[in-house]
């Protein structure tokens, strides 16, 4: 059944948010006799200390446990609510692939808090919250969910005074909708073409390749760039990209598609140009 993704500045109040969605969804499930689980998964629930968001490799780490434990308890018969910072745009794309490649419905909940209510909020935990330089680094890098982003849709904002969240709202989105059908980026089938994962290699690594050169010969911040193999351009951020962040991206994007995939070939390149465009912008 649905994911539930939680998202907001640190110390915004998400967790207490998750648990009026799960205790709403707890009495509504059962007035009306169905028989669904509910997981709940936080930092706390996975162990994770707020002090692994002082360095990129712990983050990453957190990150990565994060979506393998929603993948493992996602399913048709499942309720998973994630929350968690979930800051970045590109990962919050992540979890919606894993959502829709079972072909349940998926629901944004932003905690729409201003940051300097949110600073005296973490400061008031005192150890409890997060370290102050790290608290500002991670409002900063913040990407605001955008309802207009299939990833970010449909998008719930909860202010910081509203009593309690749109259960119901929630409810029509996430147990109602008809689930969207599984797409060419996300459908899981096993790999059964040996070709499949050799192109899959080499079309990231031209497209990589093609955007170093891009910004070598244009600059930062020019027209969106024709890549080799895709019909989509990928955009030309107002910033230079570096050869390690893109290949970052890059193993990000083959791990993901090895194990969900159509094996449609000419499809691969304008699946990392979408991909890139989501996490680059």
């Amino acid at each position: 059944m649905p994911l539930i993704i939680l998202t907001g500045f640190p110390s915004s109040g998400k967790t207490r948010r998750a648990k009026e969605i799960e205790q709403f969804l707890l009495q509504k499930l059962q007035a009306e006799n169905r028989s669904m689980r509910i997981h709940l998964i936080n930092d706390e629930s996975l162990n994770i200390a707020k002090d692994a968001y002082k360095e990129a490799r712990e983050e990453k780490k957190a990150r990565g446990s994060l979506i393998s434990t929603v993948e493992r308890l996602l399913s048709k018969d499942d309720i998973v609510i994630a929350d968690n910072l979930n800051y970045i745009k590109g990962f919050r794309y992540q979890l919606y692939c894993v959502a829709r490649a079972i072909s349940t419905p998926h629901c944004i909940v932003h905690t729409g808090v201003p940051a300097a209510m949110a600073k005296e909020w973490n400061a008031s935990r005192g150890s409890e919250g997060y370290d102050e330089t790290v608290f500002d680094e991670l409002v900063a890098r913040y990407e605001e969910p955008d309802g207009r982003n299939r990833w970010d849709s449909p998008l719930f904002t909860v202010i910081y005074d509203d009593q309690t969240v749109p259960g119901d709202k929630i409810w029509d989105a996430v147990i109602l909708r008809k689930p969207p059908p599984p797409n060419l980026s996300t459908v899981t089938k096993p790999v059964t073409d040996t070709n499949y994962v050799y192109e899959l290699d080499k079309a990231t690594l031209e497209i990589i390749n093609a955007i170093v050169e891009g910004q070598k010969e244009y600059g930062a911040g020019g027209l969106p760039m024709v890549v080799p193999r895709a019909s989509v351009k990928v955009i030309n951020p107002s910033r230079i990209v570096t050869l390690s962040e893109l290949r970052r991206h890059r193993k990000q994007f083959i791990a993901f598609n090895k194990l969900r995939t159509t094996l449609d070939i000419n499809r691969v390149a304008d699946m990392f140009a979408d991909y890139l465009n989501t996490s680059l912008a």
